[in-house]
């Protein structure tokens, strides 16, 4: 067959065009690897490190996947794209929480704390995710005795959540059945500061001190309790007692 130069031109075209082709498809390569490799980066989820954000738009377009397989129970793969988001923009609370949220779901605890406590340090201002996270966090970090963080986070929980007296005696107990009765009259102390009126704080902290053998402190509780509480014949009785103990 001869070509022709019209037929030469074609041929030329047509291999450009292939060649085009071929690059294209190797760009499209690169930037996979590349958006790959970006994700990559953070892909170890050091949520300690406080990091750049990389591509937000990015981020969200794979928090919200991970909203919709939460949504049908599909939680590997909520925490495939949660993960994801959380490479692509580590300072991105919401997917943090939600990551955390469905760790804690799944009672994949150790897992969720790390979590939890990054959250936390994002935030500026009170909110009830923060009261959650912080209270969730001082809960796991007790259950498994791990005192020494889990103090931080309740102290922290009673000053954010004024109102909730029921944890603080959760807390105490907890800490005082373990033996560590500083850390429970750290606690009565803290609930004491914020909800100023509770007589029955102060006589937790007076038990506290008895059992300690600081009767002086004891004393100085249940008066301040008997104080708030004129009408309670049983404040009344502990302050007699006490003075009684430590002969005035």
């Amino acid at each position: 067959m001869q070509f022709t130069p019209k037929s030469a031109s074609i041929s030329q075209l047509a291999i450009l065009l292939f060649a085009a082709c071929l690059g294209n498809v190797s760009l499209a390569q690169n930037d996979h690897h590349s958006a790959a490799g970006v994700l990559e980066r953070h892909g170890n989820l050091d949520v300690e490190r406080a990091g750049p954000t990389i591509d937000a738009e990015l981020a969200q377009k794979m928090y919200r996947r991970g909203n919709t397989y939460s949504n049908l129970e599909r939680y590997e793969d909520a925490i495939a794209e949660y993960r994801k988001a959380i490479s692509a923009d580590p300072n991105f609370s919401d997917a943090l929480r939600n990551l955390a949220n469905t760790y804690y779901f799944l009672e994949r605890f150790e897992e969720a704390k790390p979590l939890l406590a990054r959250f936390i340090s994002l935030q500026a201002e009170t909110s009830a995710s923060l009261i959650a996270a912080v209270s969730t966090l001082g809960e796991l970090e007790r259950k498994v005795g791990n005192y020494a963080a889990s103090i931080t986070y309740d102290l922290r929980a009673i000053e954010l959540d004024a109102d909730n007296d029921s944890q603080v005696h959760i807390m105490a107990n907890t800490y005082n059945n373990a033996g560590e009765t500083d850390m429970a009259i750290q606690i009565y102390q803290a609930a004491a500061k914020v909800m100023p009126d509770n007589a029955f704080f102060d006589r937790s902290l007076g038990r506290l001190y008895e059992q300690e053998s600081r009767l002086q402190e004891a004393l100085a509780a249940y008066e301040s309790a008997a104080a708030k509480d004129p009408d309670s014949q049983f404040y009344a009785d502990l302050v007699s007692g006490t003075r009684s103990r430590l002969g005035q």
